[in-house]
């Protein structure tokens, strides 16, 4: 029995009680995904260790291009 079928299973009882239907499956996966995903920022932050990824990178382009003189500086 897979994950789809223990839904239909827990919807049909909960139906026939007249209780609220679960969640379907994978309903919270990226609210999960997001959760594991700060944490670990949470965690690299206070370790001390460097941020990397996207926002990091596009923050030092921005610094270089403002020292620069380039587009996008004030």
């Amino acid at each position: 029995m897979n994950a789809l079928h223990q839904y239909f299973f827990d919807a049909y009882r909960a139906a026939r009680l007249g209780e609220p239907l679960p969640p379907a499956p994978g309903t919270y996966d990226v609210a999960l995904f997001r959760a594991a995903v700060d944490r670990r920022r949470f965690e690299r932050v206070l370790a001390a260790r460097p941020a990397r990824g996207r926002l990091r990178l596009r923050l030092a382009a921005a610094l270089r291009r403002r020292r620069a003189g380039g587009p996008g500086a004030r």
